[in-house]
């Protein structure tokens, strides 16, 4: 596979890049079986990144303080997908006085960005067994905007994070943006700010091969069986929509989903088609059902309802990313081999 262009060689905080060669195959085979033998490690995550290229052991989010609501006007939301404008250029450190911004003149005196990231979500965030280096296509766009605002992608500091941590991390600027195959909706949009839709996913659901008609059952079909979704998930709500909560069981991630999965304390896991993919490549005992997908979950990355200008700066590098080949590059080193060919990449929507 080729490697992306964000990828560098020679700094402590750089994530190595290996090389993809026909034995590659046998080292896949032999992460999966790491993976699986760790996945009931990981039914925590959440954790304060203190170092480019180390990450600590997960620790639950610092709760938010409550305060009394202040009244606000949200802009209409008739498109989850709508973002920011780009702007026409992304200036880097070098002609960081040409930027106002107090946020992202704060992340350039500090060095680093701060970003939060799955570790359990095999192909798009996940930690290497062997190595440590947390890895997949979010950690890959993650890089490719610290690659554009330092010129060097391995100045991040990655913190672990669970889904149901996404929002209040932004909202409390813990973070300085989440890449966690985060779906934009909304509701979501009231309380945080999206870049431009930069990848697009469905939820669809994974159950045992050893289930009757596994291969075909939808969502809806398996009402009376447990269903598992992680908490603070748009799969979990539309879960409860269609079973109602009784036959729900929850886990902090869809790595705790596929322990449950394993002890026989769930039978199905819902979720986007890319995390399935992910969960399946790691057990060879599920299988994805062929039922279509039930919502088009459309990622977008994740920032402090303030940060208008970083979502303008990293709309621009994603657009950069889909115009000179840089996100197929991305999707086909992690996602061609379970998913097929690479799409076109989504449509972005501006004009917020």
């Amino acid at each position: 596979m080729r490697r992306t262009s964000t990828s560098t060689r020679g700094s402590s905080t750089s994530t190595s890049t290996r090389t993809r060669t026909s034995t590659g195959t046998r080292t896949r085979a032999r992460r999966l079986g790491a993976l699986v033998s760790v996945a009931a490690l990981a039914l925590v995550a959440g954790c304060s990144g203190v170092t480019y290229d180390q990450t600590p052991l997960p620790v639950a989010a610092t709760p938010r303080a409550t305060s009394p609501a202040s009244p606000t006007t949200a802009p209409a939301c008739d498109n989850a997908r709508q973002s920011y404008d780009p702007l026409p250029s992304a200036p880097r450190q070098s002609n960081v006085s040409s930027i106002s911004d107090a946020t992202m003149r704060r992340i350039v005196d500090q060095g680093y960005l701060r970003v939060g990231v799955s570790a359990d979500t095999y192909l798009f965030g996940a930690r290497d067994p062997f190595t440590g280096k947390l890895e997949g296509f979010d950690i890959d766009m993650a890089r490719a905007v610290a690659q554009a605002i330092f010129g060097d992608p391995g100045k991040i500091s990655f913190r672990v994070i669970t889904a149901n941590d996404r929002l209040p991390l932004l909202q409390d600027k813990q973070v300085d943006m989440v890449v966690r195959n985060m779906s934009m909706t909304c509701d979501r949009w009231t309380k945080i700010a999206f870049s431009a839709e930069y990848y697009r996913s469905g939820q669809k659901v994974l159950v045992g091969k050893n289930v009757p008609d596994a291969a075909g059952l939808t969502l809806a079909e398996l009402k009376g069986r447990r269903v598992c979704a992680p908490t603070g998930t748009t799969s979990l709500a539309k879960l409860q929509s269609v079973l109602g909560s009784s036959d729900v069981v929850t886990a902090p991630n869809h790595t705790g989903c596929l322990v449950l999965l394993q002890q026989g304390k769930a039978d199905a896991i819902t979720g986007d088609d890319t995390v399935l993919a992910g969960l399946a490549a790691q057990d060879p005992n599920t299988v994805i059902t062929s039922a279509r997908a039930i919502t088009t979950e459309p990622y977008g990355i994740g920032f402090n309802k303030d940060d208008v200008y970083l979502a303008r700066y990293v709309n621009r590098v994603i657009a950069d990313l889909e115009a000179d080949g840089r996100w197929k590059a991305i999707y086909d080193r992690w996602l061609a081999a379970p998913l097929g060919p690479a799409p076109a990449p989504p449509t972005p929507v501006y004009g917020r």
